[in-house]
């Protein structure tokens, strides 16, 4: 099908001017007006049907070939990032404090490029695509779970789901793809250690909150190497530790901030309730209080064998198969994860790093770039997705 990358290339430069204008003008999530409203006339001008306002910003487009057959899903997340952007370039970010620093302007351009070839090839497939501008995937809640809600594998249901990501890890012109756990399920944790304030003079009447959370983080590190089996992937992370007032007065609180990523739900639940354990035994033994929040993020990313093996073939005709490479687990959550746990579908990492380019930094990073030729990788993946899909059979 080579009419499909001479198709690519021809709208490659469409493609990559969305682009640039998504880099220059970021939006945080559901504040995506602009960008929504682009992607709303985009749609609307290749006459595909389309819903606005789903989950406050996302935009949604349906297109019928006319003949039965599935209906097919292909998902793109639109927001950005409060981070400054940093980079030397004339498509740098307009708004300040705000960038695309994920590559997710670069998912929305790939995913309105497929659907521009796919609504000139509707002879070329049977059945529905559904076109999923989803907003909000940096900030719990997110955007796919209120988007599912709203109905958005409904009316027609949705028989299988592919979705991807610009991936720096790995170069350009390979694709990674796996079946099973790929994306950790994140979750946040927040301690309140409730002691009682004191002079730096007199410790011995006051409850130290400094010293309780101290040993609170200490201990919080041994959740992982003797409660949860060596073969289960697992991360305790404390990201903050905040108390004190002054240099001769003991703290009488402190908070202790972190993260847990999983794959497995029973160790999840597992390092919830060990979590709280070690919180309300350290408490009791200096004679402190606490309080204990514990925030289920995303789930974790579990894609399926019988879809990521079709996906496999079909970028193994993108990029060959010797570029298709199977990707490593990353503990990074996704809430694609939420279209999996009730469609099967498939996640591939798409290759964007070239480091002759000087395109390395990693996904966050204020100089956070891509090799924009990954943009036509990502158009061809979702277009030859979805001309061969029938294959499937689900």
């Amino acid at each position: 099908m080579e009419d499909v990358k001479a198709a690519v290339k021809d709208i490659f430069p469409r493609v990559k001017e969305l682009r640039r204008d998504f880099h220059a003008h970021p939006e945080l999530g559901f504040q995506e007006v602009r960008t929504s409203k682009i992607i709303a006339e985009v749609l609307e001008g290749l006459g595909i049907q389309v819903k606005k306002g789903l989950a406050k910003t996302g935009v949604v487009g349906l297109l019928d070939s006319g003949k039965p057959g599935p209906t097919v899903a292909l998902r793109a997340d639109i927001d950005a990032l409060p981070v400054k952007d940093a980079k030397k370039v004339d498509y740098a970010s307009k708004v300040e404090g705000v960038c695309h620093a994920c590559g997710h302007d670069g998912h929305t351009a790939i995913l309105l490029g497929a659907a521009m070839l796919l609504s000139s090839m509707k002879d070329k497939f049977s059945g529905k695509v559904k076109f999923i501008f989803q907003p909000c995937e940096e900030q719990i809640p997110g955007g796919a779970k209120p988007l599912i809600e709203e109905g958005v594998l409904e009316d027609p249901k949705v028989d299988n789901i592919f979705g991807l990501h610009l991936w720096t890890n790995y170069p350009i012109g390979t694709v990674g793809l796996k079946s099973g756990p790929l994306m950790a399920a994140a979750d946040a944790f927040e301690i309140e250690i409730i002691g009682k304030g004191g002079h730096g003079s007199a410790p011995h009447e006051a409850v130290d909150a400094v010293v309780v959370a101290s040993q609170v983080v200490m201990a919080l590190q041994t959740i992982v190497s003797r409660s949860v089996a060596p073969l289960e992937p697992a991360v305790v992370s404390v990201g903050m530790l905040k108390a004190g007032y002054n240099f001769n007065v003991i703290a009488d609180r402190a908070t202790v901030c972190g993260t847990v990523r999983t794959y497995s739900e029973v160790v999840r639940s597992l390092i919830e309730g060990r979590i709280e354990e070690i919180v309300k035994g350290i408490s009791a033994a200096y004679g402190a209080d606490y309080r204990f929040e514990y925030s289920r993020g995303y789930p974790a990313v579990i894609t399926d064998e019988r879809v990521t093996e079709y996906a496999r073939q079909v970028a193994a005709e993108v990029v060959g198969a010797q570029n298709v490479i199977e990707a490593v687990p990353v503990m990074g959550g996704e809430d694609f994860a939420y279209y999996l746990q009730r469609v099967p579908g498939t996640f591939a990492f798409v290759g964007a790093r070239n480091e002759e380019k000087g395109i390395d930094k990693p996904h966050h990073h204020p100089e956070f770039d891509i090799d924009e030729n990954a943009l036509a990788v990502g158009v061809e993946l979702m277009v030859r997705y979805v001309l061969e899909n029938e294959r499937l059979k689900i």
